[in-house]
């Protein structure tokens, strides 16, 4: 701002609201798709994969899939593996030393 002139006031074009009350995490476009992935992750026995078939997750690319997968994983603190065949996804829980 040069030197001897004033800021003038612009009224805000936009509302304001408090942080406190925003939620914090956002709900990409995988969301719903992650959500029952990890659902049935959660319950699986050791030593099992869950199978998705790559024509039934809506035209999402094995490498959108798999980075999904994997940011998800970390956010919820699991480790998991993955593979892929022809038609098919295969996603596990890496086993944990206790295993």
């Amino acid at each position: 701002m040069a030197k001897g002139r004033k800021k003038t006031s612009i009224p805000p074009k936009y509302a304001t609201v408090a942080i406190a009350g925003l939620r914090q995490t956002r709900n990409g476009k995988h969301h719903d798709l992650m959500g029952g992935i990890f659902e049935e992750i959660e319950n699986l026995e050791p030593g099992r994969a869950l199978k998705v078939p790559m024509d039934g997750i809506g035209g999402v690319t094995l490498e959108n899939l798999r980075s999904a997968i994997h940011r998800t994983a970390t956010g919820k603190k699991f480790r998991v593996e993955t593979i892929a065949d022809g038609g098919n996804f295969y996603v596990w829980k890496r086993p944990t030393s206790k295993e």
